[in-house]
């Protein structure tokens, strides 16, 4: 009897947003066909995986757009797996009303120096102060007045009105009335080191899985809801048809001009201290 062939195994990270659940539906739960490849599962906030990234800890891991300009030379972005924001983005809100041309003289709460929210934050202005906190406890930090704002990556987006606290400014509309284009929030990378071939295999196997969650939503939602924080099922509908969407499956050109034009105003406005080569696998 032939030995059966080992199965190379690739490590992903992701986190365990409903959003990044969602897409990762197919490959978590063994529904596709993936080609001698054994996919192993890690999951960790946003904060944490960008700081792994620079490790070079992951075969594939999500990461944050701002974190990218620090781990190029040792990650390519996937063409696939983006949360990009069309006219919508990020929301920087407060507990009393407040004008966006008041950020300077606000203390805010932040979910992470190396998010890409914070990029377009400090692209908007970059005379704040600001303080890092778990983006799961932002909202509970500016109504107890710990901070004058905070700014919501997360579900928050969605329900900040409902616990009384009102938008100074929404970045994804800014940036579109800025450049016309999507804001790109979080994507995907795949590490260099494991060749081409290879790369292009694990890039089709979770094209497949993203692609198999959108045609079998409800399940795939199903799947997603058991990391969604307590959150009531038509709330994470809404929130993942936000973050997965026709882009996710393809950036497109204007997905891509979005990614490299934020990593170029982050580097002339000084935030990111080198010229980021966007470089995408096949």
């Amino acid at each position: 009897m032939e030995a059966k062939p080992q199965k190379r195994s690739i490590s992903v990270a992701h986190s365990p947003d409903s959003d990044d659940a969602f897409m990762f539906y197919g490959l978590a739960t063994n529904k596709l066909e993936t080609d001698g490849l054994k996919f192993e599962h890690t999951l960790k906030d946003i904060q944490t995986l960008n700081e792994d990234a620079k490790k070079g800890v992951y075969d594939v891991t999500a990461i944050s757009f701002h974190a990218y300009a620090y781990i190029s030379d040792k990650y390519a972005l996937l063409p696939h797996g983006a949360s990009i924001g069309d006219k919508y983005g990020p929301i920087l809100v407060s507990k009393e009303r407040r004008k966006p041309e008041e950020i300077s003289n606000m203390k805010i709460a932040i979910p992470g120096e190396l998010t890409s929210a914070f990029l377009a934050l400090r692209i908007y202005n970059q005379d704040f102060e600001y303080t890092v906190v778990p983006f799961d406890e932002i909202i509970d930090v500016v109504k107890k007045g710990k901070a004058d704002a905070g700014l919501l990556i997360h579900e928050g987006q969605l329900f900040y009105k409902q616990v009384g606290l009102d938008k100074v400014l929404d970045l994804g509309e800014w940036w579109h009335k800025k450049t016309g284009l999507p804001l790109p929030m979080g994507g995907n990378v795949i590490k260099r080191d494991l060749g081409k071939d290879l790369m292009r295999k694990v890039s089709l196997c979770l094209h497949k899985s993203i692609k198999y969650s959108m045609e079998n939503r409800e399940d795939a939602l199903a799947y997603a809801m058991q990391f969604a924080r307590d959150m009531p099922p038509e709330l994470a509908d809404r929130f993942v048809a936000m973050w997965v969407n026709d882009l996710t499956l393809d950036y497109g050109d204007r997905g891509r001009e979005a990614v490299r034009l934020l990593l170029k105003e982050g580097y002339e406005k000084g935030i990111i201290p080198n010229q980021v080569e966007v470089d995408f696998a096949e």
